[in-house]
């Protein structure tokens, strides 16, 4: 039976959607991946910019709001910013969770390029702790 893993983010629209996106480049079929916000708030165009700069296509994922469904049977949560760490709800037994305190890039400022370099940067980042965690995973 093979892993499921969920990221867990405010809006399910930038850090856990390049998250999943990574998790599903990296590790296949070996693990069942999805991403959800406390709220959800669309698809940031930039993330999707991004990611599609390394290969990644992950326009066809939904912004999704986490549901008591989703939880069910999760091995793993991930929540990627503050707020989902504090908002998020009781696990399943059997269940852990990871926090990683990411920096939203939404929130960037300057011109366009100096944005894109920050979700660039946010991009780079998010894929070595989910390389991290598949090889982890695996185990």
């Amino acid at each position: 039976m093979k892993p499921k893993l969920l990221f867990l983010c405010t809006g399910n629209s930038c850090r856990s959607q390049m998250a999943e996106g990574w998790a599903r480049h990296l590790a296949g079929e070996r693990i069942e991946v999805q991403s959800a916000g406390i709220e959800a708030h669309g698809k940031n165009p930039r993330a999707i910019a991004v990611m599609r700069e390394v290969g990644i296509d992950i326009s066809g994922q939904e912004s999704t709001r986490l549901t008591d469904e989703m939880l069910e049977g999760t091995d793993l949560v991930v929540s990627v910013c503050g707020h989902a760490d504090e908002n998020c709800p009781l696990l399943p037994p059997g269940a852990r969770k990871v926090h990683w305190p990411l920096e939203d890039p939404a929130r960037a400022t300057g011109t366009e390029e100096e944005i894109m370099d920050v979700f660039r940067a946010a991009r780079d980042d998010i894929r070595g702790r989910v390389a991290a965690l598949v090889d982890e995973l695996g185990k």
